[in-house]
């Protein structure tokens, strides 16, 4: 029961080649899906070879997902140029050069074998100053203008066959702290989050592929859990409220502080599934992956044929990598190069010292 159980894990990689006992634990639990961070990606060939040897592994075309969202969360930048932060280019305001940006980020992750993209960052900038790191990644406080820049990157992204997902749902704009150190909590209301922070998903929602459930707590709304396990914002409010029933709901990473200090690995996961999330993200501790995957086993059947639903819907969607071509690798870096050239950066979008969601 643990391969159906792991068939709901996305899960990371320790380095930039698949390592022999990581390869035995992917084969025994074929995840949905996997992750790559900056610490799988050396070269523009090794991390091609990388991708096409997960999917030799997988049964299935796996999800093969990584956070491009431009600027400081840009996990290629030892490889090529960077895209525009998203405030930059908000800021830029001007819509084909935002369209290029999604673009050349769609057509350099395909190259590189990755199909999901976790992006774009739909939450409303609360809290500018604040170290929880979402600074340097956000469209802007105003919903319409999150709506019509992150709409517009999005949407070049997926017409060059990238599947993208929007985060950190509902409200992580509105943390006061880093959930990679510890839970942040909100006082926010259901009807606080519907008259702003909720809007930019829900105007998008044709267009997006899939959720990111965003590890902080809304004791207004779910007193018991954060919203990346509340049954009451993830089945109640998301799917049944807003009309989320088709999308693919994932966990934020089940590795950071935030979760890891307060549930155990194995409950965490299997109160994610419960909950309605269809997908929980173990990005670091994959040698875990078989108590996480244990542990979702258990949940009743209906519980996991849906989940599984939504995971096979999402295969469906995704696209094949384009033929490798270092013509068009070099043409696309290029592209890059000009885009930001051409797209200054606005305020501190460097990393944060030791801020792990720029790191590994």
């Amino acid at each position: 029961m643990s391969t159906a159980g792991g068939s709901l894990l996305v899960l990371g990689l320790a380095g930039p080649q698949v390592s022999a006992a990581e390869a035995a634990l992917f084969r025994r639990l074929q995840p949905a899906g996997f992750i790559l961070f900056s610490r799988n990606i050396v070269s523009p060939p090794q991390t091609r070879g990388l991708t096409d040897s997960l999917r030799d592994l997988s049964k299935q075309q796996p999800l093969i997902a990584i956070d491009q969202e431009g600027g400081r969360v840009t996990r290629t930048k030892e490889l090529a140029p960077v895209a525009p932060s998203a405030p930059a280019l908000a800021a830029h305001a001007q819509a084909g050069t935002t369209a290029r940006a999604g673009v050349l980020t769609g057509e350099l992750l395909r190259l590189l074998g990755v199909n999901l993209n976790l992006a774009p960052v739909l939450d409303l900038d609360h809290h500018p100053e604040t170290q929880n790191s979402l600074r340097g990644r956000c469209w802007g406080r105003d919903p319409q203008r999150v709506i019509d820049h992150a709409g517009q990157w999005n949407r070049w992204l997926r017409k060059r066959g990238i599947a993208t997902c929007a985060k950190h749902f509902p409200a992580g704009g509105r943390a006061a702290s880093d959930p990679h150190h510890e839970l942040p909590v909100s006082a926010a209301t259901l009807d606080e989050l519907l008259r702003e922070d909720v809007i930019p998903y829900t105007a998008l929602m044709p267009e997006l592929d899939a959720i990111m459930l965003g590890h902080i707590e809304f004791p207004n709304i779910d007193a018991a859990f954060p919203a990346s396990l509340s049954p009451r914002i993830i089945r109640r409010f998301l799917r049944d409220q807003l009309g989320f029933d088709r999308h693919l709901v994932l966990t934020d990473d089940l590795d950071m502080a935030a979760i890891t200090r307060r549930y155990g690995r194995g409950p965490d996961a299997k109160l994610a599934i419960e909950a309605g999330n269809d997908v929980a993200l173990i990005c670091h501790r994959s040698e875990t992956a078989d108590v996480a995957a244990a542990a979702i086993a258990e949940l009743p059947r209906a519980v996991l044929a849906d989940a599984w639903e939504r995971v096979e819907r999402m295969r469906d969607k995704l696209h094949r990598p384009l033929p490798w071509s270092q013509s068009q690798w070099q043409a696309t870096c290029a592209g890059l190069a000009t885009l930001a050239a051409e797209v200054p950066e606005v305020g501190e979008s460097e990393p944060f010292p030791n801020s792990p969601v720029a790191g590994y």
